[in-house]
């Protein structure tokens, strides 16, 4: 039960003076997003937290305000212009002056009873705005604030300003965050004492006051001790979560999995490469674990051609020596099939017996497979999500296998984890994630980092070009199909879109055809599964010598003749992306290149981001730069996927902080596992402030 102390912030938006139920609608689109029906809390608008601010404390006279700045003027009203009756496009003037000249204020459509009202002739106004000049003259357009010199305490002289949406003004939302802060309870304080006056930290009353109510700009910075204490609360309460998480894996009852080698033995001799040295380590890391009779959950994390798929393998070999099964889960059917073939080889000749369960099994050769499944008769089952999902019942599972992690949620690896009494979890993503970043969304897991190539792997030589070598390029590859050579050409869109100026997969595709025939392919999300597999097939036999596609080659299609890729309109995708995208080349012996295409001109991220590419090929590297460059959402995708961002921290500036955060919340696990000492009751306060409801029922689970 969430604690009562905090049911004011827990109350609908409603519940706030002058909030109706269009307001409310409008004010949960802008705080949860989507179309509005996802409900905002009264707690929701306390982080809403304000991005800049008006400071209305300049008081100069009106011809010494210059053009374009914000001003707060003294003057006495002169006179009033109406427009002529009914002619809307005439705006009504009001001319007031001070010691040292004229000023005009401006309302479009302005009532003439309501600005006589406020603004009567002969007497003196303060009127705040933004000052313009034109031909000469001062105007003021639709002035903010006009108030009699005895309510000068009416104007805020520095007022915040919020990010807002259609149907919210900013006064609406000053005045629904003050109607907020005045519901805001007396609450316990969870953090130590000695952090808050190290770090000279205020309360979190304190720290919400001085935001929302800003005196400067220093109020409001990002490294601002306010902003740092509310960062540190948000943070504290994602990892205290993921350690509750974890603390409740490790209890529930693991079985050691001990391997005697053989299978491994046989796939080791049959693999075509030594391992690397961060192979080794990770095999050693992830059997280690498995030892153990406490639930394995490893995350191993490998730049783009690290060999993840045969670390993976071999953990799976020691499971079932072990007398278990192993399951491993892709977010795709193109990467599960990716899988199947490159590890069938391997397991045939171990003599693994291996299947696959997608969308696409269907009918009795689905019931066979589950069957098979069901008896453990099949040691190693690849598929999608399809895997954890309804009837799907495992023998032993010893080890799920999650593959590209940041597409699935914890729920979904619990999920997998229920399919086996005492199943370890290893988790792998192909995408390097910068340290603060696993830190915060994935800091439940161990780490195993692939940071080395193996030796087979050759340097791609990386180029960027503007748009207008096009004609050159395409002359190039030409050239080079006919040589011989296979090239990815990769578009943003699949189809044209008036509103966007780039060529869209199906038009390049199109223009590629006529001056190569059918040596072009095509493959792009819209296609069916079926028609996708097909256009791959004929890309990896060499049916097709070029495959113009969209971002679905990203993840896991493996074509180790492929040498070249083009990346069309490259300043419309992100670091990591394009790191991920010319991972797809230089798999096999022969050089490979990527070539960047740009619209010029560039701006200053793209500049940067194309320059880091032509640089770096290391994928932790890049994953820090994006970092920088983007924030924490972009780069995991969750802008678009839903998981849980920030509203306060921003990790490319707090990461000492998330540093802070997650050592206390390991040592509140270790001496007080269930939250129960006074400071573990405050704490549990701050995980439903955070709305981190789901550890809260953790501890009661046991």
């Amino acid at each position: 039960m969430r604690p009562d102390i905090l049911n004011p912030l827990f109350s609908p938006l409603q519940s706030l003076p002058g909030i109706g139920p269009k307001l409310a609608v409008a004010l949960s689109k802008l705080l949860k997003g989507g179309d509005g029906k996802l409900p905002a809390h009264v707690s929701d608008l306390l982080f809403h937290l304000p991005s800049g601010l008006i400071d209305r404390r300049n008081r100069p006279l009106i011809m010494d305000a210059p053009d374009g700045s914000l001003a707060t003027l003294e003057l006495r009203v002169d006179r009033h212009e109406e427009p002529p009756r009914g002619n809307f496009k005439v705006p009504y003037k009001v001319f007031g002056h001070d010691e040292s000249g004229e000023i005009g204020l401006v309302w479009f459509r302005g009532q003439a009873r309501w600005l006589r009202d406020k603004l009567p002739e002969g007497e003196t106004r303060i009127v705040s705005g933004r000052v313009e000049w034109f031909n000469g003259r001062p105007n003021m357009v639709h002035p903010d604030h006009v108030v009699s010199p005895e309510n000068i305490d009416e104007l805020p002289l520095v007022e915040p300003v919020y990010p807002l949406t259609a149907g919210v003004s900013l006064k609406v939302m000053g005045k629904a965050v003050d109607a907020t802060l005045s519901k805001l309870p007396d609450l316990p304080e969870w953090a130590e004492p000695s952090v808050l006056a190290k770090h000279e930290w205020p309360a979190m009353a304190e720290a919400l006051d001085r935001i929302h109510h800003p005196q400067d700009e220093l109020d409001l910075s990002v490294h601002g001790k306010a902003w740092h204490r509310l960062a540190y609360d948000e943070l504290l309460a994602g990892q205290l979560a993921l350690a509750l998480v974890r603390s409740r894996m490790k209890r529930s009852a693991g079985i050691a999995w001990v391997g005697d080698g053989r299978l491994q033995k046989v796939v080791r001799k049959t693999f075509p490469y030594p391992l690397t040295g961060a192979q080794e380590r990770s095999v050693g890391e992830i059997l280690a674990d498995m030892a153990q009779p406490e639930r394995m959950l490893r995350m191993l994390q490998g730049d783009v051609g690290s060999g993840k798929t045969i670390v993976a393998l071999l953990a799976c070999c020691a499971a079932i020596e072990a007398g278990g099964q192993a399951a491993i889960m892709a977010p795709t059917e193109i990467l599960a099939r990716q899988h199947l073939a490159t590890i069938t080889p391997l397991a045939e000749a171990a003599g693994i017996r291996i299947a696959i369960l997608t969308g696409r099994e269907k009918g009795k050769t689905r019931e066979a497979i589950l069957e098979r499944l069901a008896d453990g008769s099949i040691d190693l089952l690849v598929g999608t999500h399809a895997l954890f999902q309804g009837p799907v019942e495992f023998k032993n599972l010893a080890l799920g296998i999650v593959d590209e992690q940041h597409r699935f949620g914890v729920h979904q690896r619990l999920a997998l984890a229920a399919k086996g009494a005492g199943a370890d979890i290893l988790v792998m993503t192909a995408t390097p994630i910068p340290r603060t970043l696993v830190l915060t969304f994935f800091g439940d897991m161990d780490v195993s980092k692939l940071d080395e190539k193996p030796a087979h792997r050759l340097p791609i030589q990386t180029n960027a070009l503007p748009m207008e070598r096009l004609d050159q390029l395409i002359q190039r590859t030409v050239d080079a199909v006919a040589k011989g050579d296979k090239i990815y050409w990769l578009c943003p869109l699949v189809e044209d879109n008036d509103e966007l100026p780039v060529t869209s997969a199906q038009a390049r595709y199109d223009s590629l055809r006529a001056l190569m025939g059918d040596n072009v392919g095509l493959v792009h999300g819209r296609m069916k599964p079926t028609e996708k597999d097909a256009a791959m097939a004929d890309f990896k036999e060499g049916r097709t010598r070029v495959l113009v596609a969209t971002t679905v080659i990203e993840v896991g299609v493996d074509v180790p003749d492929a040498t070249i890729m083009v990346i069309e309109h490259a300043e419309r995708f992100g670091l990591a992306q394009l790191h991920q995208l010319r991972g797809r080349v230089g798999r096999g012996d022969k050089s490979s290149s990527c070539l960047l295409l740009y619209k010029a001109p560039l701006g200053e991220v793209s500049t940067a981001r194309l320059k880091i590419m032509r640089e770096s090929e290391d994928g932790f590297r890049i994953a820090e730069e994006d970092l920088k460059l983007r924030g924490e959402g972009e780069i995991l995708g969750t802008r678009q996927s839903g998981t849980p961002g920030f509203q306060i921290a921003q990790m490319e500036h707090h990461g000492d902080i998330l540093e802070l955060a997650r050592d206390d919340a390991r040592l509140v696990i270790a001496t007080d596992p269930e939250l129960e000492s006074e400071r573990g009751k405050a704490l549990r306060v701050l995980l439903y402030l955070f709305s981190k409801d789901e550890a809260v029922r953790l501890l009661r689970a046991g």
